[in-house]
């Protein structure tokens, strides 16, 4: 009995390994969903990202995974977010099914971001991941800048000084 038992636990330990982890999503207003699950378009210039350049990462809204860094951002004129370059392994490209361009995609989670264009001179990368800003959640730096460094310093000896000089 004992055999049999341990034979079934062995086999159901199989069977589960090979299942993925259940992913969680945010929950999507309606417009949110047009664009990232029913792959449409936001109107240029009307996204929150397209002239944004602050310090940070761009994630997916739908599941939260880092998709592109800010200093791969940059300006096409073009009305959406541009980038030159994706995290590695973060984007799936996938041929539209008009044959010209190129959609892409969280590799995660599989949510529309937009299309990528190869080969227009707008970098040294000649490429241009073109993104629905509905598509990101910016994450900002959380790093210290060399200034940011020198004032906390600062500070910190004007305090260390006082509590010297209170006897504190």
């Amino acid at each position: 009995m004992k055999i049999i038992w341990l034979y079934f636990m062995l086999l159901s330990v199989i069977m589960l390994s090979g299942k993925e982890e259940a992913v969680e999503f945010r929950k999507l207003n309606a417009v949110e969903k047009q664009v990232i699950e029913n792959k449409g378009t936001e109107a240029p210039f009307s996204g929150k990202y397209w002239e944004h350049f602050e310090e940070g990462s761009y994630k997916c809204k739908r599941c939260g995974v880092p998709l592109f860094r800010s200093n791969d951002k940059f300006k096409s004129g073009c009305g959406w977010p541009s980038f030159d370059d994706e995290i590695e392994g973060a984007i799936l490209q996938i041929s539209d099914s008009d044959g010209i361009r190129t959609e892409i995609v969280c590799a995660h989670c599989n949510a529309h971001l937009g299309h990528v264009f190869v080969g227009e001179g707008f970098t040294e990368k000649n490429t241009r991941h073109c993104v629905n800003s509905i598509s990101l959640k910016f994450e900002p730096s959380t790093e210290t800048s060399g200034w940011q460094k020198i004032i906390i310093r600062i500070i910190m000896n004007i305090k260390v000084e006082y509590l010297i000089a209170t006897d504190q």
